[in-house]
């Protein structure tokens, strides 16, 4: 199936070039709007590491569990594109634009409840990873900081869905780049300048995700107007909304269920290692940000052929961006191997994190051109709408997780032995994906 990607991607004539020109307009801008949130990650992380070991593994541990809160409602983006580039397909401008108005609600609705819940609860999460005291206390200064701008993340994630499903990519590279770069900015003021230490971090990006979100609000706002759609909350089209993203919903948990338990063994390994896996890990998701350019384009412009009910243009997409994504995955998995000594210096001042880093990277490098096949299918099947197979599929691939994690927590397996594993996970998205691609049960049309 990746050669056949391949094979189309190298292909060439008037079709294939229209293709071409059809995804990168998308995945162009998408690429450095996705590899900036990353970017802001890895900054904060090198800021926070001069602060001490401790503090760094504090980062991993509060940033796992936002990351976590925040990607299992990551429907809001998925969702809100695929409802709207099909109604745009189908030519229905004002309903596409009514959408997505519902769809600002529905984020911001869902992150202040997401909020309220974590708040009580954050303390016992943190106890579940299993580390220091002093880790553990740092990371609920980080976690509840980070809870205020909670709902203005999802009202970013539903605003980002919204203009993905009108085909722009371009005004969320402009709020992306502008409000990540306040984002470094102030958290340089707070933890380097006035010494205000992990919560420092934290508040800097409350204040960040605070403006893009006023910005979102005001281009859907904007976009409703020229559309002469409503702008108060519609229950029915709310509803509708939560159908699309409930199989999102499940699928993205069992996800990020299976990333947080490869953060949860690494804290168990002791701080050396929690440190060089939070840090190959931010590199690990840096990467997977620019692979999911294509996953949003494939997302989007699926969705848009199937709209049409032309599910011959939406099957070569799909083949074009798989061409594609494997091809990225090599160049990125290249100079990822290139540059992981230079990173490990970079990030990893202590001897004892550096060499468990570099192995780290080197596995994160090999890993690249099979989450671009992973990557890729997801976001066909999601443009497709077919949701409860994606569903489905993740619960089996945290089930590999979860049986190779009684392996991999034996004290004798070390940092290699989570690459690994987290290889196991990607490999059998892959396979199980990949099996449905073949078909055609997944060309739903309408």
């Amino acid at each position: 199936m990746a050669s056949s990607g391949v094979t189309r991607c190298l292909a060439s004539g008037p079709e294939h070039r229209s293709l071409d020109r059809q995804i990168w307009a998308l995945a162009g801008p998408a690429v450095l709007t996705l590899a900036s949130e990353p970017l802001y990650l890895l900054a904060d992380t090198a800021i926070v590491s001069r602060i001490g070991t401790e503090a760094l593994g504090a980062l991993a541990l509060g940033s796992a569990v936002v990351l976590f809160s925040t990607s299992v409602l990551v429907f809001l983006t998925f969702g809100t594109a695929a409802t709207v580039a099909r109604l745009v397909g189908a030519g229905r401008p004002r309903d596409a634009a009514s959408m997505s108005v519902q769809g600002v609600w529905f984020g911001a609705g869902l992150g202040l409840l997401a909020a309220l819940v974590l708040w009580p609860a954050a303390p016992w999460v943190l106890e579940r990873f299993g580390a220091g005291s002093g880790v553990e206390a740092d990371a609920l200064t980080y976690l509840h900081v980070s809870l205020w701008g909670l709902p203005a993340v999802t009202v970013t994630m539903a605003g980002t869905g919204a203009l993905r499903g009108h085909l722009d990519t371009r005004t969320p590279l402009v709020v992306a780049v502008g409000t990540n770069t306040l984002n470094v900015v102030l958290t340089l003021v707070l933890v380097a300048g006035l010494d205000q230490g992990i919560g420092g971090a934290a508040a800097g990006t409350v204040v960040a995700k605070v403006v893009s979100a006023v910005a979102y609000a005001v281009i859907v706002v904007g976009l409703a107007r020229r559309n002469d759609a409503g702008l108060r909350p519609d229950p029915q089209h709310i509803g509708s909304l939560a159908v699309v993203g409930r199989d999102i919903f499940v699928r993205t948990v069992a996800l990020r269920a299976s990333l947080t338990i490869t953060v949860s063994l690494a804290a168990r390994k002791g701080a050396a290692a929690l440190a060089a896996y939070q840090v190959a890990f931010q590199v690990w998701t840096a990467l997977a940000y620019v692979l999911d350019a294509l996953e949003a384009a494939a997302q989007s412009l699926v969705a848009k052929a199937l709209g049409a009910r032309d599910t011959g243009l939406a099957g070569r997409t799909a083949g074009r961006i798989l061409g594609w994504a494997v091809g990225a995955g090599l160049v990125l998995g290249a100079l990822t191997a290139l540059g992981s000594p230079w990173v490990a210096r970079a990030f990893a001042p202590e001897p004892a994190v550096y060499d468990l880093l570099v192995v780290s990277l080197v596995w994160v490098a090999v890993l690249q051109p099979l989450n671009g096949v992973a990557f890729a299918l997801d976001g066909v099947l999601v443009g497709a709408g077919d949701q409860r197979y994606l569903a489905f599929a993740m619960l089996g691939s945290l089930a590999v997780v979860t049986l190779g994690a009684l392996v991999v927590s034996q004290p004798s397996y070390g940092v290699t032995s989570l690459w690994i594993l987290l290889g196991a996970f990607m490999a059998s998205r892959v396979v199980v994906l990949g099996a449905r691609f073949r078909t055609d049960r997944w060309k739903h049309v309408g």
